[in-house]
């Protein structure tokens, strides 16, 4: 089942939480309740304001560049997604091709509630190509905005994934540079081949299925050796494929060290600014008319 997500960003961007606010002032069943509600509103309201007006600005502010002829800095780019030469990346729940992943698997308690028992996000990079290039992305620390995923439940568990899949839209705001295929060489190996562990521990069943050689349920000593020499592989074969024809430079976009924004999405831009727009001024009008009906119901 297809269906949009946001991820790596405040599920309050959109307002959900305010529907938990009137639903706790409609459980009170008391009318006293209701100005302290609307003040709730509005007080939440605020940083939803800033926050989707800071992200409507910053898209609308940053013209779109061409690869070939990006300037080094913050920049905005548009294109289609396509993996590296050589890499393969599979959902770890369906086993889908794809340029990025995230899940979560949720199990149902006693109490009907559900509780989040798995997750894990990809941080392998992958290509953003326009008609003029191509730039590595590397999402670690993006959010991302995706209408490609799934969704299903087994038994007492509900399975949720949000993919980038291989030569979809894509647009992206970040940090661009370009690096010499000696400065990407002397790029520490070790770091990447660490992150890389880290992202596989995420998800202890694709783990060992892969490792578990003995089939006892852990990862012995032995295991996890075989399995850190096949992460120094990969990340070998990852950096050969960057370097690969990069004889002037590599262009890389990743998280801004000053903080601002990074974002990808597999739609265009102007949707994109509009929809942020528009919930900026939504959550504004609640900030005021929440705030002053609660005050004068006071």
């Amino acid at each position: 089942m297809g269906f949009s997500s946001r991820l790596h960003q405040p599920g309050w961007l959109s307002g959900a939480i305010h529907f938990v606010i009137i639903g706790i002032a409609f459980q009170a069943e008391s009318a006293e309740a209701w100005p302290y509600a609307l003040l709730a509103m509005s007080v939440v309201s605020f940083p939803c304001w800033v926050a989707n007006f800071r992200r409507y600005r910053q898209i609308h502010d940053v013209p779109t560049s061409k690869i070939a002829s990006a300037a080094q800095g913050y920049t905005e780019l548009f294109g289609h997604t396509e993996m590296l030469a050589g890499e393969s990346l599979g959902s770890p729940l369906s086993g889908t091709t794809c340029c990025w992943y995230s899940y979560q698997v949720q199990e149902k308690g006693s109490n009907d509630k559900w509780s989040t028992i798995d997750s894990g996000t990809s941080n392998a990079h992958f290509l953003l190509i326009d008609d003029t290039g191509q730039c590595v992305v590397s999402p670690e620390g993006a959010e991302v905005l995706t209408n490609d995923g799934k969704s299903w439940e087994e038994g007492n568990r509900r399975y949720q994934e949000w993919l980038l899949m291989p030569r979809s839209v894509l647009y992206a705001l970040g940090e661009f540079s370009t690096r010499t295929a000696a400065a990407i060489a002397a790029v520490d190996q070790r770091a990447d081949v660490g992150a890389l562990l880290a992202d596989w521990k995420q998800s202890q069943k694709s783990l060992l299925e892969r490792f578990d050689l003995d089939r006892d349920g852990k990862i012995n000593m032995k295991e996890w050796e075989l399995a850190r020499l096949q992460a120094q592989r990969e990340v070998r074969n990852r950096h050969t494929a960057i370097q690969s024809g990069a004889t002037e430079g590599t262009h890389i976009l990743g998280a801004p060290k000053d903080g601002r924004l990074f974002l990808l999405a597999n739609e265009v831009p102007d949707a994109l600014g509009s929809r942020y727009k528009t919930w900026s001024w939504v959550h504004l009008v609640i900030f005021i008319g929440a705030g002053c009906a609660g005050l004068f119901m006071l």
